[in-house]
């Protein structure tokens, strides 16, 4: 089994990006062949600056690898490094209907809230089919908000099959950790850097209590009942707790005199205890930068084999040899 998952070097990563996208990565690439990409090309879509994308796209790296990605079980590379992806998605976009673009949710979202609605991001799902289909992937573990992208990509896949009457597409099922598929941000909104509510996985001791103690909450005082099963500080600290920390937080705010401060304090001690030994080993990795990018540079080479392979098959298949 084939496992691929691609993620933005959007900016610093957030708690987020690792619930949703990170840890079952890493947990998946015990079960199967694992690909992970660091989707630069994606990136391109709102123009970042050259330099802060090649910091980015290194830390991205950097924090898989803090947070027990293992390069001798699976594959971490740049999207860019694989060109042919992008020779995939022209051939893919010269069979993908219009239509089907102009139903997909995220660009509408995207230009709603000010994104240029260039072509690059209406054309976004294209790449991601190129980017999933190319290795022949089984399995993609998406977020709720990529869900229609991965039956975007499932149907061009199909289409193209048909089209052309040979399989030389896998189709691709995806796999939602529904638990955790949204994770509530400062505001109560999912987590994103777009909304500027995100806590960073290896922010500073200081900014990240800082940044707790924001968790928005309803308006009721420190004697008042409350109902664990609505308030932020609980969703987010399921995330991180034992099951009888929880319930301990949950018994207390049925009781009453037990203050959203209080929660707050937990929430972030939680936090800090979590990632403590991701970022001791975060830190041993930054003593040699150059073996970040050994383990692209390699990751890339392995993952460039199979991409060709798919495109030979697949020139062949349109025509062009």
């Amino acid at each position: 089994m084939r496992i691929l998952s691609g993620i933005q070097p959007s900016g610093t990563l957030h708690i987020g990006n690792y619930f949703g996208m990170m840890k079952p990565s890493v947990e998946m690439q015990n079960n199967g062949e694992a690909f992970f990409f660091i989707a630069d090309y994606h990136s391109l879509t709102t123009l970042p600056d050259p330099s802060e994308l090649r910091k980015r796209v290194f830390n991205v790296a950097l924090d898989f690898l803090a947070c027990g990605l293992d390069p001798a079980k699976a594959l971490i590379f740049r999207q860019s490094d694989v060109p042919e992806v992008t020779e995939l998605a022209w051939i893919l976009n010269c069979i993908t209907p219009i239509g089907l673009l102009e139903r997909a949710h995220s660009y509408k979202d995207k230009v709603a809230k000010g994104f240029s609605p260039n072509t690059g991001l209406f054309a976004y799902p294209v790449l991601m089919a190129a980017d999933i289909l190319i290795y022949k992937s089984h399995v993609v573990p998406v977020g709720k908000d990529q869900k229609q992208h991965l039956e975007i990509t499932r149907d061009i896949a199909i289409k193209f099959n048909q089209q052309y009457g040979k399989d030389v597409f896998v189709i691709p099922e995806e796999r939602i950790r529904e638990e955790v598929a949204v994770v509530p941000g400062l505001d109560g909104q999912k987590m994103s850097k777009s909304y500027n509510n995100t806590i960073e996985i290896f922010g500073k001791e200081k900014e990240i209590r800082s940044k707790v103690m924001k968790v928005v909450t309803d308006s009721k005082g420190l004697e008042d009942i409350k109902d664990p099963s609505t308030c932020n500080i609980v969703a987010l600290y399921k995330l991180f707790a034992s099951p009888e920390q929880v319930k301990e937080m949950e018994d207390k705010y049925r009781a009453g005199n037990y203050g959203y401060g209080h929660a707050k304090q937990a929430l972030f001690e939680v936090i800090w205890e979590y990632f403590a030994p991701y970022r001791k080993r975060r830190e041993e990795l930054l003593a040699d930068p150059s073996y970040i990018e050994s383990v692209l540079k390699t990751s890339a080479e392995k993952a460039r084999a199979v991409a060709a392979k798919t495109m030979d098959e697949v020139r062949q298949t349109v025509g062009l040899r």
